[in-house]
């Protein structure tokens, strides 16, 4: 078993990014410093090894920022790195402005101090989702937010344990409830959807996976996935059909967002089901379709054309919120699954590691923010 072993008093200094939206209109982004604190009874302090930048984590640190009008200036404090807002973008932030938010959603490393209720979990490695950010060396997190690691399992190998791993269970348990029986995922070739491919192989459910090249689906194919369309085919939606005829697919998740992707997704669900009326009817088939857009690959509104039929919804959907919405014992469920597979089901690579000191370099906040296949970079706060 892997422990580590480090002292931590009240006096302990940490560094931690923060973000903030300035009333000029400017994203900023700093390492600050503060004191880590003492851990009450039911808590724990972690010594932060690994965190990776997702998706949602870009969103905080850049927001809706011009990344071609970034820039570093020189404070007492240290380096800030400064990007424009375009001012049709400033609504979507006014409720940031002056606020200095901490970055990062999950993490994971080693217990170094723990409060009175916890104190033999000192030197176990831990992961942890957390709201007060985990792009920091240290944090003090309650021990039940911490998922304690197998043995032999290292905080790299669990530093994505929350985000992806719960989504894409999310996924497969809403499918569940709301009566479908297969469904469909964009932007496929993402870590999420490679996991999202793994789960449904490993759970026998019928899964379509829509990617953007045929290098990304060539790529899937190579992976197990039986149901591959190229969104840049120019057969695309004769070739999705086959896959929701095939499948019988009636949900979607859509990482997309804008344009028409959800509308055609529709389309194609409408007219596989209409085929199985036994008679004409003006308002299409009553099989319910559901998309749920989860991402904003594509910031451009959501376009529905209305031969998509009458019986369907489009959504939004945040793994957060329907976790909530299933209690607390249903999430653990979800979770120790998710401990019980990480290194397999739920697994995730990385294209690089960088230190916080990298997030402030001009020359790769292009790099990390790249949000393409293979291109997930892991964040180490502790290195140097």
């Amino acid at each position: 078993m892997e422990r580590r072993t480090m002292p931590v008093s009240s006096d302990r200094r940490s560094l931690e990014l923060r973000s903030k939206v300035s009333a000029r209109g400017d994203l900023e982004l700093w390492l600050e410093e503060f004191d880590v604190p003492e851990p009450a009874a039911n808590e724990l302090v972690v010594q932060i090894d690994a965190a990776p930048i997702n998706p949602s984590d870009m969103i905080i640190m850049f927001g809706p920022a011009d990344l071609s009008t970034v820039r570093v200036e020189k404070t007492a404090s240290g380096p800030t790195v400064m990007a424009s807002i375009p001012r049709m973008r400033l609504p979507a932030v006014a409720g940031r402005i002056g606020q200095a938010l901490p970055v990062g959603n999950e993490g994971a490393g080693f217990v170094v101090k723990a409060g009175s209720d916890h104190e033999g979990l000192v030197g176990r490695a831990v992961a942890f989702r957390s709201s007060f950010g985990t792009y920091a060396q240290y944090r003090v997190i309650a021990a039940s937010e911490c998922m304690i690691l197998p043995d032999g399992l290292n905080p790299k190998q669990a530093a994505s344990a929350f985000i992806n791993p719960l989504t894409v269970l999310g996924m497969v348990e809403s499918m569940k409830l709301e009566g479908h029986r297969a469904l469909v995922h964009t932007a496929a070739a993402s870590n999420v959807g490679q996991m999202l491919n793994r789960l449904c192989l490993k759970d026998g459910i019928d899964l379509v996976n829509i990617v953007r090249s045929e290098e990304q689906a060539q790529s899937l194919r190579g992976l197990g996935a039986t149901h591959v369309v190229n969104s840049a085919s120019s057969g695309f939606d004769e070739e999705l059909m086959a896959a929701l005829e095939d499948t019988g697919a009636t949900i979607a998740f859509d990482a997309i967002g804008g344009g028409t992707m959800a509308s055609r997704i529709l389309a194609g669900m409408e007219r596989v089901q209409s085929r199985k009326l036994t008679s004409y009817s003006r308002y299409g088939s009553p099989t319910h379709r559901q998309v749920y857009i989860y991402g904003i690959l594509d910031p451009e509104p959501t376009r529905i054309d209305r031969s998509v039929g009458t019986a369907w919804s489009v959504g939004g959907w945040l793994m957060t919120w329907f976790c909530e919405r299933i209690g607390a014992e249903a999430t653990q469920r979800l979770r120790d699954r998710v401990r019980s597979e990480l290194t397999t089901t739920f697994a995730s690579d990385y294209a690089a590691e960088i230190s916080l000191s990298d997030l402030l370099s001009p020359a790769l906040i292009t790099s990390y923010l790249k949000r393409a296949t293979g291109q997930k970079y892991l964040l180490k706060p502790n290195a140097t």
